[in-house]
């Protein structure tokens, strides 16, 4: 690592090659390269990954580029063409390493459109063959196996020490290491198959199996592969080894989606059938687990919470060698075909075939040629390949297939002998964009899921399914489907669709009465929109015109009626009437948005003093929350989590003062017309009120043109949990915080578009002395055309804000200063300031018989001051500012500034600092003369 870190720093060397034989760590080691690059980027603006693999190809290898480097590709260019797009983008990046990993050929770079390494730019590539590195004239670096030492210190860590203290295992475990021949991926198998293991004869056991290992196999390098083969045969139950080898049929270095595989080993028969679909996927991600601590497969979580999981191309090859034999598989995934494969390869023997991502093919079986005899074959992938027909016979021979996979081709119907497979336990149709129909599946009473999601199919026939049914996963996508039909699935655990009326989905809610609703669904009721199922797992969607008076029943146990959080109820654009919704007792999320018409519109407060009757039974209407929709106690409002209330016309005041929901965490109002208070104020004699929202994190405001104040002027509101707040185009809004409402957790700040905002804090009483208000986590300040805004906070007040590192002020017209001198962030980072007319001052000068001042501002990176017309001073005149970590210093249109207070720091600017004036100004003074010399101007 050492020795690519050094050819990496030296100007003289372009190209790297790491080469070694397989297993031997190559990737991991530039892996960690590729990490401190990242992490250090003095030398290097941008790094570039691309694992090319053995089935390389250029369009493939230009694809991948791209996507690295943000060029976009129409799809209709030549190779060429995108080779001098890529060309053009690389070399406009000077300083700028690209890494390919897993080379098994020379790659013309100029033909992929990657320039030659020159001017800091470099080349590492990985490979296992040294022909590779002298041929793209590379430093050659070979990665050697561990030597003895460091091969037992891995395999010690990966076991555990505890077990090696077992007397007589660590002889024996030395020499189980001896047979791993210093091959690190070897190393971690072995030992992560004995972890945890203390029993003295399986010890005995293991080593008498590796050292019995033959020694090559079909060209495959002979140390490692004894060793993988070891390792998959310690999984021992045949299910699991089932489970293992089917991921090699996916492409090589691919990264699998957990759930996707998980899905295929069910509908497989490889996780035995329990009671219920998720009881199997759990016992799939279990399997999943013995097989990542096994380290037959490499975790590449990426995605949050969905995980991904890839097989090193070694343990790849081994799955590959073992189903040559028994069981068959036929594997040709992600390899460029165009032409189907040969007749011949359709054995009869065959298990599973693969043609998957082969996205040319189109044609995967001629036409002219009778149907394969496969009978027992039980899997068929054939996703995004390109295919456009299927002969109408070609399942006619194949009566034990379980799994079938056509996603993301371009076919437009189905073969009647899909209606024939009478074991098939999925079939996966999404994406196919242009299939328009499907036969009838009512003979396949094993089918447990089906997707048509992206499908051109508008609507699902009547009597397609068998009776009884099987089904356990159904998703329609957008098509429309009976609500009888749906409700007539008796095992249905999953189900997404649109039903086109209430009609049809009052009847599926009927047919649950009584007996368990699906774990998960995703309802559309009326005409189907973009909506997509994000996170919640039981979400319904009320689209315009789909809803009628008295007409709409829920299910029990709904989460989401469209929305992001787990129990969400969403109204958007429907056509509701009083007594309608009942709200649900644990209800985490309610959006309501632009229902009904003005007229309709309760005038003052959506949620009211009191509440209905707390029985979900009851439809007695007292005092109603937002009165046309809603039957729904206070009590049961200990649950929401947040809420968001859109287009509104005549709703005045959101919140009485004794009903805010005390668990609110988000809270988003906008576009309400007519909207005046967020929590209303009481009557008149009333004493300071304290609005209690401890766990409040997130509050935005928008297109509010009414709104006067978040809470009455004498209250306090406490929201000691508040990190972000943002609020727009509020126009009669003049304070944002009264001065005992300011919260102590605030991270962000964004005001904007607020016409008569005259403060940020409100002034205190008169009389009152100095106060400190004080924001100790603010980190980003943003103010933005604010008109009327005079000042931060108040005259005589001190705010306090000593983590706030960005901050920019635009357009507040009325601004005289930014800071007063005991305000100064010294944590600031970025400061912007523009088109604020009769700001004077950016810090405020102090009394007068003052000493002269130093301002500290040691990680102020950047400084622009744009059309400030008034601007006299940055700080006052005698005045000095050290800003140690300043890179570009940028003013714009500042006639009447005189003077630049910068001192040059003891340790002199970490940089050369980049500064440009404009226009140019010959009168401008400097605190410090020798700051200049350090001075590049900015073209």
């Amino acid at each position: 690592m050492e020795e690519i870190w050094k050819c990496l720093m030296d100007d003289e060397v372009g190209k790297i090659g790491v080469w070694g034989m397989g297993g031997v760590g190559k990737t991991s080691i530039v892996k960690l390269i590729n990490n401190q690059l990242l992490q250090e980027r003095e030398k290097f603006d941008i790094v570039i990954w691309i694992t090319v693999s053995k089935e390389m190809s250029i369009a493939k290898l230009q694809k991948d580029m791209a996507s690295k480097i943000g060029v976009s590709f129409c799809g209709d260019e030549d190779e060429i063409t995108r080779a001098g797009m890529l060309f053009e983008a690389l070399s406009r990046k000077r300083r700028s390493v690209i890494i390919l990993d897993d080379l098994w050929q020379e790659v013309p770079l100029d033909k992929v459109g990657i320039p030659e390494p020159s001017s800091g730019s470099k080349l590492v590539l990985t490979t296992r063959s040294f022909d590779v590195c002298r041929k793209m004239s590379c430093r050659a670096i070979k990665v050697k196996p561990l030597v003895e030492e460091e091969s037992w210190k891995l395999f010690s860590e990966k076991v555990g020490l505890g077990i090696l203290n077992i007397p007589e295992v660590e002889p024996i475990a030395k020499k189980i290491v001896e047979r791993c021949e210093g091959l690190p991926l070897g190393v971690i198998t072995v030992a992560s198959c004995m972890k945890d293991i203390d029993d003295l004869y399986e010890w005995r056991n293991a080593l008498k199996e590796l050292s019995d290992r033959k020694k090559s196999v079909n060209g495959l390098e002979e140390e490692v592969f004894q060793q993988l083969r070891f390792s998959y045969d310690r999984l021992k139950d045949p299910k699991l080894q089932h489970c293992f080898l089917s991921c090699a049929l996916y492409p090589e270095d691919w990264e699998i989606e957990e759930r996707e595989l998980v899905r295929f080993w069910i509908a497989e028969g490889l996780v035995e059938e329990m009671d219920s679909r998720l009881a199997e996927f759990d016992r799939g991600r279990a399997i999943m687990n013995r097989l990542l601590n096994n380290c037959l497969l490499e975790d590449f979580s990426k995605w949050g919470n969905r995980r991904r999981v890839k097989m090193h191309d070694l343990v790849r090859d081994m799955a590959l060698h073992i189903t040559s034999e028994k069981p068959r598989f036929f594997v040709k995934a992600g390899m460029g075909l165009r032409e189907p494969p040969n007749v011949q390869e359709w054995s009869e023997d065959l298990e599973k075939v693969s043609l998957m991502r082969n996205r040319e093919l189109e044609v995967f079986y001629p036409l002219e040629m009778s149907p394969p005899r496969c009978p027992m074959l039980t899997t068929l992938l054939l996703s995004g390949s390109g295919i456009q027909s299927i002969p109408e016979g070609f399942f006619s021979h194949m009566d034990g297939l379980k799994v079938l996979d056509l996603s993301e081709n371009s076919i437009e119907s189905l073969p009647n002998s899909i209606s024939n497979l009478k074991n098939l336990t999925a079939l996966l149709l999404a994406g196919c964009s242009r299939l328009k129909d499907v036969p009838s599946l009512s003979n396949l009473r094993a089918l447990k899921e089906l997707d048509l999601r992206g499908t051109a199919i508008k609507d699902v026939p009547n009597g397609i399914f068998p009776r009884p049914s099987c089904l356990q996963e159904l998703n329609v996508g957008r098509a429309f489907i009976s609500g009888k039909e749906v409700g007539e699935l008796k095992k249905l655990e999953t189900f997404e669709g649109a039903f086109y009326d209430s009609h049809n989905f009052n009847v599926y809610v009927q047919a649950f009465h009584g007996r368990e609703e699906p774990r998960q669904y995703f309802i559309v009721v009326g005409k189907r929109g973009m909506e997509t199922e994000g996170s919640a797992s039981k979400t319904i969607v009320l689209r315009k015109g789909s809803v009628y008076p008295n007409q709409f029943m829920l299910p029990r146990h709904i989460e989401k009626l469209k929305g992001s959080a787990s129990k969400t109820i969403v109204l958007r654009r429907v056509s509701a009437y009083p007594n309608q919704f009942m709200l649900p007792r644990h209800i985490e999320k309610l959006v309501v948005c632009h229902n009904g018409t003005k007229s309709h519109e309760k005038k003052y407060l959506i949620f009211s003093r009191f509440f209905c009757d707390s029985s979900f039974e009851s439809h007695e209407e007292k005092y109603l929350i937002f009165s046309r929709f809603f039957l729904t106690s206070l009590g049961n409002f200990s649950s929401l989590k947040i809420l968001e209330i859109s287009c509104l016309y005549n709703t005045k005041r959101l919140f009485s003062p004794n009903c805010v929901p005390p668990n609110l965490e988000q809270l988003e109002v906008s576009n309400c017309k007519q909207l005046e208070e967020i929590i209303a104020s009481e009557e008149r004699g009333r004493v300071t009120m304290e609005f209690c929202l401890p766990r409040l994190k997130k509050m935005k405001l928008r297109s509010l043109p009414q709104l006067k104040s978040i809470c009455s002027v004498d209250a306090v509101m406490i929201c000691e949990s508040l990190e972000r707040i943002s609020v727009m185009s509020c126009l009669r809004l003049k304070r944002m915080f009264s001065p005992n409402c300011v919260a102590p957790n605030l991270e962000q700040l964004e005001v904007s578009n607020c016409h008569q905002l005259e403060e940020i804090i409100a002034s205190e009483e008169r009389g009152r002395v100095t106060m400190e208000f004080c924001l100790p986590r603010l980190k980003k300040m943003k103010l933005r055309s604010l008109p009327e805004l005079k000042s931060i906070c108040s005259v005589d007040a001190v705010m306090i804000c000593e983590s706030l590192e960005r901050l920019s002020v635009m357009s507040c017209w009325k601004l005289k200063r930014l800071f007063s001198p005991n305000c100064v962030p010294s944590n600031l980072e970025q400061l912007e300031v523009s088109n604020c007319h009769q700001l004077e001052e950016i810090i405020a000068s102090e009394e007068r018989g003052r000493v002269t001042m130093e301002f500290c501002l040691p990680r102020l990176k950047k400084m622009t001051l744009r059309d400030l017309p008034e601007l006299k001073s940055i700080c006052s005149v005698d005045a000095k500012m050290i800003c140690e970590s300043l890179e570009r210093l940028e003013v714009k249109n500042c006639p009447k500034l005189k003077r630049m207070p910068f001192k040059v720091p003891q340790v002199g600017p970490s940089l050369p600092l980049k500064v440009a004036i404009r226009p140019m100004r010959n009168d401008l003074g400097w605190a410090d003369p020798d700051f200049k010399s350090f001075l590049i101007p900015i073209i």
